[in-house]
């Protein structure tokens, strides 16, 4: 397995947000984290990525526990982020953002296939080969996430987490978006996503958890979680 999260606990002060989390993810895959808001979807991929650090638990990424190194050394070690914040440089160009994604992980040895340059980015990313020039605060938001997931291809990550890639979308974007995390998953890429669009998330997902307050409730494909509309009453529903 290429990402196990082992009974992953954390806190925010006193508030103990992730209470017990397993999951994982292997090669080919893109795994959805569903939930009502609130549940620790967003906490769980922070979590993995050292933004918060775990009280205890393991999150073991190719055999070795990193959990609770600081996000740089995970970024080093092939995990990539896009954040739902996006956080974009607004007053940088696209090929400038693009070029700062470049130092957010670890580069593969030279040997390595599908090593991920401007050229191959433009490929995949064709509205952000017309934009190259254009300041980040002159792209619209599906731009914006276009971005925000193509600089951090940039680091070559084996790894992708991805928080809420279509909140606050137009419907066309949110296709867009959909169609390029497959796309991205299609060439090598695996994916870890939090999802708020449910139909997007079961067109994706080869694997689902769905979370409770602070744990998971459910680990299935699609399939079987359509064959128990309770569950998902239960878990998703509001």
């Amino acid at each position: 397995m290429l990402l196990e999260v082992k009974d992953l606990h954390a806190y925010y002060g006193a508030s103990h947000v992730l209470q017990g989390i397993s999951l994982d993810l292997d090669q080919g895959e893109i795994v959805a984290l569903l939930g009502r808001n609130g549940m620790g979807k967003s906490t769980t991929l922070k979590s993995i990525m050292g933004l918060v650090k775990p009280r205890s638990g393991e999150v073991v990424f190719r055999g070795k526990n990193i959990a609770g190194y600081p996000p740089f050394k995970i970024a080093r070690e092939g995990i990539g982020y896009v954040p739902e914040e996006r956080r974009i440089f607004p007053n940088l160009t696209v090929l400038e953002n693009l070029a700062m994604g470049i130092k957010a992980g670890k580069a593969k040895d030279s040997e390595e296939a599908d090593v991920w340059t401007t050229e191959r980015i433009f490929v995949h990313f064709p509205v952000l080969k017309t934009r190259g020039d254009n300041k980040g605060r002159q792209l619209s938001g599906g731009e914006l996430q276009m971005l925000a997931i193509a600089r951090t291809l940039m680091g070559n990550p084996q790894v992708l987490l991805v928080d809420e890639p279509t909140e606050g979308l137009a419907p066309i974007m949110v296709k867009e978006v959909r169609d390029v995390l497959e796309e991205i998953n299609s060439v090598g890429v695996p994916i870890l996503l939090v999802e708020h669009n449910f139909k997007v998330a079961m067109s994706l997902a080869h694997r689902l958890y769905l979370m409770g307050k602070a744990h998971i409730g459910f680990s299935g494909t699609a399939q079987e979680l359509n064959e128990h509309p309770e569950i998902k009453a239960k878990y998703l529903e509001v």
